[in-house]
This record gives structure tokens, C-alpha cells and sequence, in this order.
């Protein structure tokens, strides 16, 4: 396999250095509005084995273009409401990267720096795992 033309910590670097990440305080105070919709890209046992934020609707990673963008046969309605879509991961590294490919597409994404893990230390509700892996 070729080695990648950049490092690990650039590829993030560059991808944060293009989106807006939104502090853990502020993305408290935009969800209540009902055009903003918290968007976690975790994987979905990372949901099962963590928990989850209350309210945030869930999207597999691989699927964010095609349940988004409006000519998509995948494309889901609710989206027609939301004017601001906040992504979020575990850490933000993977936000940082699907919003910017989104980005690169048009939709002006932001994404909530610090991820799942900085809602953790902030002490934040969570809704209880809902299985724990094995």
C-alpha cells in the first residue's frame, strides 16, 4: 500500500482549518432551535456502547451526502427544516472531515469541536448506552 502524501495530523489540520467547529457551550445553547439538527456520525456501536446525546439524529458517516443532498434518491425530508447541521464524532477528527467533504459540496456544515468525548468532560446529559458490546 503507498504511503499517504500527508500525515495523520495535517489531514486534520487541514480539515478544521476549513470548518467552523463549534465549542461544546455554544452547540448547547443552537440545539433547541428547530431549524439546527446535532448530527452524530459515530458509529453505531460506539452509540451502544457510549450513549448518546439527547436529541441528536444519528447518520452513518458513509451516508451524510446521500440522506442530505436533495437529488439523492436517499435523500431524507426533515432536511427541508433544518438550516444549520451540526456534525459531531467521538473526538472531532471525523466531523472535521465530513463536514469539510460536505463543505466541498456546498452545504455550509459545522461541526462540534471536541466531539461526543468533550460533551463527556462537560458533563453534559447523556442518554444511557443501550446494550454494551461484547
Amino acid at each position: 500500500m503507498k504511503k499517504p502524501k500527508i500525515d495523520f495530523e495535517t489531514m486534520i489540520s487541514q480539515a478544521e482549518a476549513t470548518v467552523e467547529g463549534i465549542a461544546v457551550e455554544k452547540v448547547v445553547k443552537l440545539i433547541d432551535r428547530e431549524n439546527v439538527l446535532l448530527v452524530d456520525i459515530r458509529d453505531i456501536r460506539e452509540l451502544d456502547r457510549d450513549g448518546r446525546i439527547p436529541n441528536a439524529k444519528h447518520i452513518p458517516q458513509g451516508m451524510l451526502e446521500f440522506w442530505m443532498h436533495p437529488e439523492s434518491p436517499y435523500y431524507k425530508s426533515y432536511f427541508d427544516q433544518i438550516d444549520e447541521v451540526i456534525l459531531f464524532c467521538n473526538k472531532g477528527w471525523r466531523s472535521a472531515r465530513a463536514a469539510k467533504g460536505l463543505n466541498d459540496l456546498g452545504f455550509g456544515v459545522k461541526h462540534m469541536a471536541g466531539g461526543f468525548g468533550g460533551w463527556q468532560e462537560a458533563e453534559l446529559e447523556i442518554d444511557a448506552p443501550s446494550k454494551a458490546l461484547k
